[in-house]
């Protein structure tokens, strides 16, 4: 079988260059329970409006996954999926921004929470191909090297788009123009999300134009693909061909991510309640109390330094990994996740909020780079964009299950008067669970 060459690091680095923008979306993304809460959305409602990108996952992952393995264009097979998502993205950005002007169709978080469902469905269009693309193209010794720098360029990505409403903000200071609220929604995220549209079809055009996927022979001959490999196989048929690994690991990312979903729906409201003291009137955030937007565009500068963390780490990953075994040092990263969110309940000052988000931040860089490379290491190659879209479900899965059990776990454990912060203890209680079962993962490879 002929061997993969030896990329080099700008080869390397332009692979998953469109992984900036897909981060800076996923990072704005963040801010969308600060947009639902100012549309009006009640807080135990939160998990609901969130159900539609989980879902996005489910349906549009392994789809495109299968699709992607089948394709080949002059722009390749993955890069295709990549551009289009790219420019669906931009759309639903825009609009979700803009949900006021559906207010006579309908309530206005409804339509943010549907763009939310476009936006979870493009970028899901885009990252699976991006991941099965370094899966393609880097051979073994280079595979952590090669999930490594995605994560890298996937950080930066982060870094810009919770920046970006701090940023703006301190723009228009400058300017000395008022960050006015236009349809409940502050100027500074309104064009945050403009700007990170920008960013990311310009990102994603540079992996387009710099990208020369193997061709079809060359691929073959790369990877031992004869035509008995080549046989069309029906995705229930691939599905019972699973590794086991995939399913061990999906017991871990069950765990992780119940986590992060759990944070997403609740960082903004928690942290204005914990740390500015805004008040829960009825159950529900004071959305009129000034801090609640000064505390959501701290939000932005929280995650700054947890992509930050999680930037310098991913230099250092694929090192550790190579050194330590995959196994040691992810179960090590969601240990630090825990400590980083349970602390987050005990904090009220803003500034030593920082240190937990660092530990946040190795857990973000490990959480999405190994478990990828432990699986691409053992699926077949010709069914790396199916097997990378299955292996999806298991992040989206717990997703889906605390968007349908979330509100209720908050009536039980803040209900009315309770406070918001308490929600990171279950985020912590799962991030544990999550590194105790990666002691169950048969890694077959160490490197």
């Amino acid at each position: 079988m002929k061997q993969k060459p030896n990329l080099t690091f700008w080869q390397l680095w332009n692979l998953s260059f469109g992984y900036i923008g897909i981060q800076l979306g996923y990072s704005l993304q963040g801010q969308s329970s600060r947009i639902f809460s100012s549309l009006g959305a009640a807080d135990d409602a939160l998990p609901w409006l969130w159900l539609g990108g989980p879902i996005a996952g489910f349906v549009v992952q392994p789809l495109i996954g299968l699709s992607s393995d089948r394709t080949w264009t002059k722009l390749g097979r993955r890069i295709p999926f990549l551009l289009t998502g790219g420019i669906i993205a931009i759309f639903a950005m825009i609009f979700m921004v803009n949900a006021h002007l559906a207010s006579s169709l309908m309530p206005a978080f409804i339509f943010a929470a549907i763009m939310l469902l476009f936006m979870d469905c493009a970028f899901n269009l885009s990252m699976q191909p991006m991941r099965a693309l370094v899966g393609d193209m880097v051979n073994d010794n280079q595979r952590n090297q090669g999930f490594s720098v995605q994560m890298i360029l996937s950080n930066l990505g982060g870094i810009i788009g919770f920046l970006l409403p701090i940023a703006v903000t301190t723009v228009l200071g400058l300017l000395h123009w008022e960050n006015k609220i236009i349809g409940n929604i502050p100027i500074n995220l309104s064009w945050s999300y403009y700007i990170g549209g920008g960013i990311l079809i310009l990102s994603v055009l540079w992996s387009t134009f710099r990208v020369k996927e193997y061709p079809p022979k060359e691929f073959a001959e790369y990877n031992g693909i004869t035509d008995e490999t080549t046989k069309k196989e029906s995705f229930f048929s691939i599905l019972k061909t699973t590794p086991n690994i995939m399913f061990q690991i999906a017991i871990v990312q069950f765990f992780t991510w119940v986590a992060w979903f759990c944070m997403w729906n609740y960082q903004t409201n928690a942290i204005a309640e914990n740390v500015w003291e805004v008040a829960r009137i009825g159950g529900n955030i004071d959305k009129s109390d000034p801090n609640f937007n000064i505390a959501g565009d701290w939000i932005g500068l929280f995650g700054a330094v947890q992509f930050t963390a999680a930037f310098i780490f991913s230099f250092v990953m694929g090192k550790l990994a190579n050194k330590f075994g995959r196994k040691s040092i992810y179960s090590f990263a969601l240990f630090l996740g825990f400590l980083g969110f349970v602390s987050m309940y005990f904090i009220t000052d803003k500034y030593l909020l920082f240190l937990p988000f660092v530990l946040l931040g190795i857990t973000t860089a490990t959480a999405n780079a190994l478990p990828f490379a432990a699986i691409s290491a053992v699926i077949p190659p010709q069914k790396m964009g199916v097997y990378m879209g299955i292996f999806n479900i298991s992040i989206v899965i717990p997703q889906i299950i605390f968007a349908i059990i979330g509100g209720t776990v908050f009536k039980l454990l803040v209900g009315d008067t309770g406070n918001t912060v308490t929600m990171f203890l279950v985020c912590g209680t799962s991030m544990l669970l999550g590194s105790i079962c990666v002691a169950f993962v048969k890694d077959k490879k160490r490197l």
